[in-house]
């Protein structure tokens, strides 16, 4: 529960980076697109052993690639969907594609274990306090959503979150623990990342600037940690990926609304309050409490 525990608070100290971003006129794309490389150097200063990799079969080793890859492509369309269909919208879509890697890895892969009651009511009442404490999306704005791009935004994270849990069980201990893992799809991470760095520099969209590219390493910083951590997790709940995600998921969007109202004065609505108290019997219950 710990290391669960440590994911959670290094993800909300990203969304509080994320909240500094302004003040500081930092380009938060600059800052995500080279947060890749502060996240595979610090990993090599844990265990410079892991260098050279042990890569595994080529097909697993491209599914590692094509992973890391896939983190700069869900950032990528949640921003375009930001911009389109706004942020409440947005992080809902997120948010809800939990329930691709929960209903995949407890009915197909069955790597859930035994789904007693417990953990069938902790999920229902972890999906409905996702809902509840999800920004409320403005029907009267007048801008008519992208139905296609959220749509994107749910498949994307609901596949990549199934994919990170199915690598993580059958990959880690193949290619020498945690920290090699990480760094392999962190390799993807930068490909895609100096892709997309390429081709909005030549079209001229990047705000570079000091503190745009000084802002990559406190993100990351916690993005490491956080990712390290929740791997930790996985392993310590025997990779019961519908349980730790639900509880990662939910952990942060709770953490989260918490500290913006404590220290960023942000107002919570009652459907958000309600949220919190259903999310809370939901942790509860997939505790088995």
């Amino acid at each position: 529960m710990l290391y669960l525990i440590l994911s959670v608070i290094f993800s909300v100290l990203l969304l509080v980076n994320f909240r500094a971003h302004a003040r500081f006129q930092v380009d938060t794309r600059i800052a995500i697109l080279l947060n890749y490389p502060v996240c595979f150097f610090t990993a090599y200063l844990h265990q410079p052993s892991a260098i050279p990799f042990h890569w595994p079969s080529t097909t697993d080793s491209a599914l590692l690639i094509v992973m890391g890859i896939g983190f700069v492509i869900t950032f990528l369309l949640s921003g375009f969907s930001t911009q389109k269909n706004g942020m409440a919208p947005t992080s809902l879509a997120n948010n809800i594609s939990l329930v691709i890697p929960v209903l995949i890895n407890l009915f197909i892969l069955k790597t859930g274990g035994e789904i007693t009651w417990s953990i069938a009511a902790g999920l229902t009442f972890s999906f409905a306090a996702i809902y509840f404490c999800s920004p409320q999306v403005d029907a009267t704005s007048g801008t008519k959503p992208v139905v296609a791009l959220l749509l994107a935004v749910f498949v994307a994270y609901g596949l990549t979150n199934t994919l990170f849990g199915y690598l993580n069980s059958t990959l880690t201990a193949q290619v020498g623990g945690t920290l090699p893992f990480i760094m392999m799809l962190l390799i993807g991470s930068m490909a895609g990342a100096i892709v997309v760095i390429l081709w909005n520099t030549w079209k001229g969209t990047l705000n570079w600037n000091r503190n745009s590219v000084l802002a990559a390493i406190p993100l990351g910083l916690p993005n490491f940690f956080s990712f390290y951590f929740l791997l930790k997790a996985l392993d310590a709940f025997q990779n019961n990926v519908a349980v730790v995600l639900t509880m990662y998921n939910l952990s942060v969007i709770l953490m989260s609304a918490v500290t913006a109202y404590v220290f960023f004065k942000e107002r919570l609505t009652r459907k958000q309050w309600l949220g919190l108290a259903i999310g809370c019997v939901g942790i509860a219950l997939l505790n088995g409490l």
